[in-house]
């Protein structure tokens, strides 16, 4: 593990250094608060620090509080070293946002224990981030093809038809049903309906710009959401997606399978108010439309036509 030494003493910094390097900890070293600082900010800057109380630029007190303010999640363990020995100076330094303290001259044997208790500290918070993150990577996306889940890819969407709203901007919405996948599913088993599912992603995330969002809305069901697009760029979007799954044949076990769907698409207006519920039934009902005329095509239903139909 990486330990910060910042001391303005080079005697110490070289006593400490050799015994933090003697105990399998890599060494970066500050000779002033202001280095230290520096060292600190780095996007690979250690996670255990020994500083000195009293430096030039910037004192250990006073990194510990510019430290505390900031939020990192990846938490960085104080050890400070010091030789005040006056209880209120201890107190100070501890609610500054140090972890820990000793004095100087300080005992190998006490720094070396006062550091294995810091590191043990900063693995167990790492293991929680590492925890937390995998939580929200299981809340979030679909177990399978590794796309947004339901509840994930329906939140974005309502967040872009209110950010659409606000915007006065075109937002393309497109439903994406695999053609005839029960009889992949039926005749080739479920293992290789999971491989037509992740193959199926895998091509449609390929054609897809980087701020375009897609999910597993059901079964072989996906919801695409295409802010900035209005009807004429959402169904290129969607044509191109169509051509990108039937470009290539795959190969299933010992039978070659094209891959094509339905897309139906339709568009949240700059000067349109529509609810969530509205736009999935207008994409749903383009969607039918897809299928109607043959499956493996688009078909747009935009708010427009939609009213000009119900007159």
């Amino acid at each position: 593990m990486k330990v910060l030494i910042a001391d303005d003493s080079v005697i110490d910094r070289h006593i400490l250094e050799s015994s933090l390097r003697k105990w399998s900890y890599e060494t970066v070293t500050a000779c002033d608060g202001i280095e230290a600082w520096e060292v600190l900010q780095r996007a690979d800057a250690p996670r255990l620090a020994v500083l000195d109380w009293m430096m030039p630029g910037l004192t250990g007190v006073e990194i510990c509080q510019r430290l505390r303010r900031e939020v990192h999640n990846d938490y960085t363990y104080v050890l400070l070293l010091t030789s005040r020995s006056e209880r209120e100076d201890l107190v100070e330094g501890m609610e500054s946002g140090a972890d820990d303290y000793i004095r100087k001259p300080f005992d190998n044997h006490e720094l070396e224990v006062r550091l294995r208790a810091g590191r043990r500290i900063v693995e167990l918070q790492a293991e929680l981030v590492a925890a937390r993150e995998a939580l929200r990577v299981q809340a979030t996306t679909d177990p399978l093809t590794r796309i947004w889940n339901r509840g994930s890819i329906t939140e974005i969407l309502e967040k872009e038809i209110h950010r659409a709203r606000r915007e006065r901007s075109f937002l393309g919405v497109v439903l994406v049903d695999l053609d005839h996948f029960k009889i992949v599913n039926d005749t080739h088993g479920h293992l290789a309906g999971d491989a037509v599912l992740h193959e199926a992603v895998r091509r449609m995330q390929a054609s897809m710009r980087p701020y375009d969002s897609i999910g597993r809305y059901g079964g072989e069901e996906f919801l695409i959401v295409l802010p900035g697009c209005d009807v004429d760029a959402t169904v290129e979007h969607a044509e191109r997606l169509r051509i990108a799954l039937s470009a290539e044949v795959m190969n299933l076990a010992e039978s070659r399978v094209t891959l094509t769907a339905s897309f139906g698409c339709t568009v949240v207006a700059p000067d349109a108010q529509p609810t969530f519920e509205q736009v999935i039934h207008l994409a749903d009902e383009a969607l039918y439309k897809a299928k109607g005329n043959g499956r493996n095509a688009v078909s747009m239903v935009s708010p427009l036509v939609a009213l000009a139909q119900s007159r």
